[in-house]
């Protein structure tokens, strides 16, 4: 049910990167004010991205609630293999052959990844006061980096606001896996009387805001292998700084995990950098 849920999550997030990515480079508005998001709110892939993360945050509580972040997290790697497909499927782009043996090559480092550190665990309820620190530290980079990103290139601004939008989902996911903790436990009243959910609006927005700016000032073959790749790693820490999850201790386990983890993101750039790139028809033939 994990793997499943997982994988869901993965999915709905592809369908929403890809529409809202189209939806809000589309047309002759290209500014980044008010009129933007009028532009936007006629726009129907636009909702139906946001139909998307809807869906995507069930099935992400729901992996959460049966696994560990450590282990949900990074299936979301699989998030740039599924939009491929999706490019392939419903855009019918062209896809070259070896972008499809670098994302065959990515699904099996996470395999491998997964397989090798075994997480586990995630069944300490942790205290309130466990999240002051982690949740202060995230604060201050995503802070730090959305400044960051006022100036520079438009690969440099979308960098700096998708490595924001990556912290701020892990963090979230930590208050995801509490509120369903909590919804468990005493039912969806008794969630409103718990700090879980507010914390889960709140970054929720921030990180929509962050995403919706990378997604707006930079190329997506920037800003989705970042959110890809750092959301994962941010997430197995704090996975196993809050809730105690477990990894595979020793020296080949570590080893072998830290080498296809590695594989792994070079597959994604490599990934990003190979896909069509825009979301036109026929960009890439055989």
């Amino acid at each position: 049910m994990v793997y499943v849920f997982g994988l869901l999550t993965a999915l709905s997030n592809a369908a929403a990167v890809t529409t809202q990515h189209i939806a809000s480079t589309s047309g002759e508005m290209k500014t980044s004010n008010w009129r933007l998001t009028l532009y936007l709110i006629r726009q129907p892939l636009w909702w139906f991205g946001w139909i998307a993360m809807a869906g995507s945050l069930v099935f992400q509580s729901l992996a959460l609630h049966f696994g560990p972040l450590s282990l949900v997290q990074p299936l979301l790697v699989s998030e740039l293999i599924l939009a491929l497909a999706l490019r392939a499927l419903w855009l019918r782009q062209s896809i070259r052959l070896v972008t499809w043996f670098v994302a065959a090559l990515t699904g099996l480092s996470l395999v491998a990844f997964l397989a090798f550190t075994g997480p586990s665990g995630g069944d300490h309820q942790p205290k309130t006061s466990s999240w002051l620190t982690p949740s202060l530290l995230c604060l201050f980079g995503v802070v730090t980096l959305v400044a960051l990103a006022q100036r520079g290139s438009p690969q440099r601004r979308a960098a700096m606001f998708a490595s924001a939008t990556a912290i701020t989902w892990a963090i979230e996911a930590t208050f995801i896996k509490s509120s369903t903790d909590v919804i468990a436990a005493l039912g969806p009243i008794g969630l409103l009387a718990r700090w879980p959910v507010y914390a889960l609006i709140g970054a929720g927005v921030v990180g929509l805001f962050c995403e919706q700016a990378a997604l707006h000032v930079g190329p997506l073959s920037v800003s989705q292998p970042i959110i890809v790749i750092v959301d994962p790693v941010v997430s197995v820490a704090l996975g196993l700084w809050i809730y105690h999850e477990r990894l595979r201790s020793g020296p080949w386990p570590l080893t072998f995990g830290a080498t296809t983890f590695l594989a792994m993101c070079v597959g994604v750039v490599m990934l990003a950098r190979l896909a069509p790139p825009t979301m036109s028809r026929d960009v890439h033939r055989l």
